[in-house]
């Protein structure tokens, strides 16, 4: 009587789009990402500059879902454990808040759901029914679905036919609601993680060691062949994709080796886009090409002269604000080119010097600042530098900036005490358990860094030994094998 049973999610989908799901095909590796393009626009990174936490969660999601589609596509693939994941979603057309957390005032709201799908198309649909995105699309991809419209593939209740559980002990087959129960039942802890990850991680990290070395050697030698100060990626690309940069900038210095030596003393950074960053560094877009790269570094003696007006710029607010230094943040801050941030001191140098406000010349040395464009009311960071919105009104920044000043000087005095703390933590930790590697992801502050290294030093952690330890906000094993883990990691029994 089983024969014609299909499995639960299958059935699920269904009822969701019961109009066309059984005509459709599988989708291609390709086909998944095309169909995804609504999705990875409401949530990719680079929209949530000015919100760094949400942006680093956004990140590692991806990651994990990354993961997560690259087995579905594997031959031979049984089941995939059930994968939680959190996104931050953009507003946008097609988007609303139907069966979802509102927007924020920041115009994006978070969505969690569980991933528990068989294939590439049911993972495509659950995704984007979970963000309240359109499916309608999917109907071009997919060239044998049935041609009515679908309309009815909004978000609708999950309502799964649930089988009797002597239907899977007789076929043998998983009970899928028996994965997601464990799942909201049992709390991760790091070694029950530790002991069912451990494993892959090592093989993934053995399997990237060849690489990880070509990038090393690759990354030595252009530095050392345009004289640079630094190479580095602005996201957590994977090894054989930084190396493949490498590559490429490589052989445009083996063309016009005289034109990149222009960037003598520099840091170059792979990024989204080309140019130079708001501190100097010499951004190349990933997406571009040769030519593009090109075209920069000869207009970098341009870009120099600008950075020298703008540090003129910097000291001239400073003067004007009682010595207070400007800096920008990069972990911080919205990514920005050398002229987006001259444009930003511009209009709030242009706004001091009409307001005349008066500040005691250098009653505040030693205090920081930093700008914002989206923001109308000043405030103090816990790190100890001031927030102030290029837009504030003169005489609130002064009466502000005043009051708070004595606030600023302790937190940037704690700010210095924990950052001492945290060096000596991560360097003890990393005796501790060999680790090769112990780093942490951007969004992570001190104060989190501090308490997590301290529970760590407690423990007793063999699957740390020779590992890249990544502290972050979500267990994740990286596609070259580092280990990613919450900063505010559960140990002991499950919670149940």
């Amino acid at each position: 009587m089983f024969c014609h049973l299909r499995p639960m999610r299958r059935l699920c989908l269904e009822k969701i789009f019961p109009h066309w799901f059984p005509f459709s095909r599988a989708l291609s590796g390709a086909e998944a990402v095309n169909a995804l393009r609504p999705f990875y626009f409401a949530v990719h990174p680079d929209f949530f500059g000015q919100h760094p936490v949400e942006r680093e969660i956004n990140e590692n999601s991806l990651k994990r879902l990354s993961v997560y589609l690259e087995n579905l596509q594997k031959p031979g693939f049984k089941s995939l454990k059930p994968t939680q994941l959190t996104f931050y979603v953009r507003e946008t057309d097609q988007s609303s808040s139907d069966g979802q957390e509102p927007f924020s005032t920041s115009g994006f709201r978070a969505v969690k759901f569980t991933l528990h799908t068989r294939d590439l198309l049911s993972t495509v649909l659950y995704i984007l029914n979970s963000c309240s995105l359109s499916v309608e699309h999917i109907q071009s991809l997919n060239t044998n679905v049935h041609t009515q419209p679908l309309k009815e593939a909004k978000r609708m209740p999950d309502r799964p036919i649930k089988w009797d559980k002597s239907y899977y002990s007789f076929t043998g087959f998983k009970d899928p609601d028996e994965d997601l129960e464990q799942v909201s039942r049992v709390e991760t802890t790091l070694t029950s993680w530790l002991d069912n990850n451990g494993k892959s991680a090592v093989k993934k990290l053995k399997n990237s060691l060849p690489l990880r070395k070509e990038l090393d050697r690759l990354k030595d030698e252009l530095s050392h062949q345009l004289q640079l100060s630094d190479i580095r990626w602005q996201r957590s690309w994977g090894i054989a994709h930084r190396c493949s940069q490498l590559h490429s900038l490589s052989r445009l210095a083996q063309q016009n080796l005289e034109t990149l030596k222009k960037a003598k003393g520099c840091t170059i950074i792979f990024t989204d886009r080309s140019g130079m960053s708001a501190v100097g560094h010499v951004m190349l877009g990933t997406m571009d090409v040769h030519h593009h790269w090109t075209k920069l570094f000869e207009r970098l003696p341009s870009y120099f002269d600008l950075q020298r007006r703008l540090m003129i710029l910097e000291d001239q607010i400073s003067y004007l604000l009682g010595g207070i230094q400007v800096v920008y943040i990069e972990e911080l801050q919205p990514v920005l080119t050398l002229e987006e941030y001259y444009s930003l001191l511009d209009v709030f140098y242009s706004r001091l010097l009409k307001s005349r406000i008066l500040f005691h010349p250098r009653s505040l040395r030693g205090l920081q600042m930093i700008l914002n464009s989206d923001r109308y009311a000043p405030s103090l960071h816990e790190l100890g530098h001031f927030n102030i919105p290029t837009l504030c009104d003169p005489a609130n920044l002064q009466w502000f900036i005043l009051t708070k000043a004595q606030q600023a000087r302790e937190n940037m005095k704690r700010k210095e005490e924990l950052k001492v703390i945290e060096n000596e933590l991560i360097q003890a930790s990393t005796k501790k358990f060999s680790l090769e590697k112990l780093y942490k992801e951007p969004s992570i502050s001190s104060i989190q860094m501090v308490d997590c290294c301290k529970r760590l030093l407690e423990q007793s952690l063999p699957y740390l030994h020779g590992m890249h330890l990544c502290i972050s906000h979500f267990y994740s094993v990286m596609q070259d094998g580092d280990l990613c883990i919450p900063w505010n990691w559960k140990n002991g029994e499950a919670i149940k």
